[in-house]
């Protein structure tokens, strides 16, 4: 097995380096946010660092990236207090990686990819159509970083939709029946499939 030790990592090329500090800590989740300005300018951009962080009150959040450029969806959220969470699905991941091109804010990525907005009960904010599992959130707080100059966006969720084939009596939503993809690193796509689930894990007497 390779080893490299921080000295040595920290002095690959440049891009090899992102890929693997990006690729090392595993799979992560796939989803489209959506949002809009307070002009009326639709946004949607790929996350991949949301993250569950409770069920009661069911919280989300996300890692932005330091905001010494312009970052549109948080300007956005900031604005209307508002966003959705759409998990992206096999047949969208060419036009849902689009969606990190950095385009200037008073263009909209639904104008120039292939993805569908949608609006439902009076949510300011976009949804993707054909996503099968949406949330609407509203910002709650932001936590700077100060190691890296990151923030971490923290957000309640308000309402959730997901297409009933999903889930189970036990109100488990099987992902994979649903063609919903993971990313692996910053620009890998895979389609993972429920091996097993367990119990409720008790010690062994």
């Amino acid at each position: 097995m390779k080893h490299l030790s921080k000295e040595e990592f920290d002095d690959l090329q440049k891009f090899y380096r992102i890929n693997l500090i990006n690729s090392c800590t595993g799979y992560k989740s796939a989803n489209l946010l959506g949002s809009i300005s307070k002009e009326g300018v639709e946004n949607v951009s790929v996350f991949s660092s949301i993250t569950h962080l409770g069920s009661n009150p069911a919280m989300l959040g996300y890692i932005l990236r330091p905001t010494t450029v312009p970052r549109d969806t948080f300007k956005n959220i900031k604005e209307t207090g508002l966003f959705t969470v759409n998990h992206i699905v096999k047949d969208l991941i060419s036009e849902a990686h689009h969606t990190s091109a950095k385009y200037p804010e008073e263009i909209s990525e639904f104008d120039k990819t292939n993805l569908e907005q949608e609006y439902k009960d009076g949510c300011k904010a976009p949804f993707v159509k054909g996503s099968p599992v949406q949330l609407i959130c509203k910002y709650q707080n932001e936590y700077n970083i100060k190691e890296n100059g990151t923030i971490l966006v923290v957000a309640s969720i308000e309402d959730i939709y997901f297409n009933e084939e999903l889930v189970s009596d036990s109100g488990f939503l099987q992902l994979d029946k649903g063609g919903v993809v993971t990313i692996n690193g910053c620009d890998g796509y895979a389609l993972p499939s429920l091996l097993d689930r367990f119990e409720y894990q008790r010690p062994k007497k």
